[in-house]
């Protein structure tokens, strides 16, 4: 929460993982708690997966596995959409405060990145996504948190900007699209 408010991400940072809280998540939390480790990796050892981690993946829009989409094609294949900026940023922050909480006192400013390129899947995230993610990882091992969450806000407030307008692009373009069927349909 501490880090999402850093970050300019209030409201993100106060509903930050409520999911945990229903019972498919909770009590699986508490049978597989170890205190060194996320209780899924326990729970995957035993079960073969983690129905607390499918059940989480799915509710969280600030882990990267959500932001996947089958193609429009008609067999489909899988697609890895590029993060919206409050979600990404929501994830360095929660990246950054598990490796303190897993770490404890071994932490430092690097262990994120060293977690980062060591255990996390690429291929199953965004191109986009995982450039920028290793960039203000990068920035918080080489300059700490004060320079990394101050242009993680940064990146928040212009990003949702870029958002805003790119919304409203993709609105107005709708708009024609409709006009331009509606008099197709009228000359007919």
């Amino acid at each position: 929460m501490r880090h999402c408010f850093k970050a300019g991400l209030v409201w993100r940072g106060i509903r930050h993982d409520w999911s945990k809280y229903s019972p498919s998540e909770f009590f699986p939390g508490v049978r597989f708690y170890q205190g060194t480790r996320s209780p899924q990796a326990r729970e995957r050892e035993v079960y073969g997966y983690s129905e607390a981690w499918l059940h989480h993946k799915g509710r969280n829009k600030h882990h990267f596995e959500y932001w996947s989409e089958w193609s429009g094609k008609e067999q489909g294949e899988r697609v890895f959409v590029d993060m919206p900026c409050v979600y990404f940023a929501e994830m360095v922050c929660d990246r950054v405060a598990a490796s303190k909480i897993y770490l404890k006192k071994k932490y430092t400013d690097s262990a994120p990145l060293d977690y980062y390129l060591k255990h996390t899947d690429i291929k199953g995230m965004h191109s986009d996504t995982a450039k920028r993610l290793e960039y203000f990882l990068t920035l918080l091992s080489e300059k700490g948190e004060k320079a990394m969450f101050a242009e993680l806000k940064a990146y928040v407030k212009d990003g949702k900007k870029k958002e805003r307008e790119k919304k409203r692009d993709v609105r107005a373009r709708l708009r024609d699209e409709r006009r331009c069927l509606k008099s197709e349909k009228t000359k007919k």
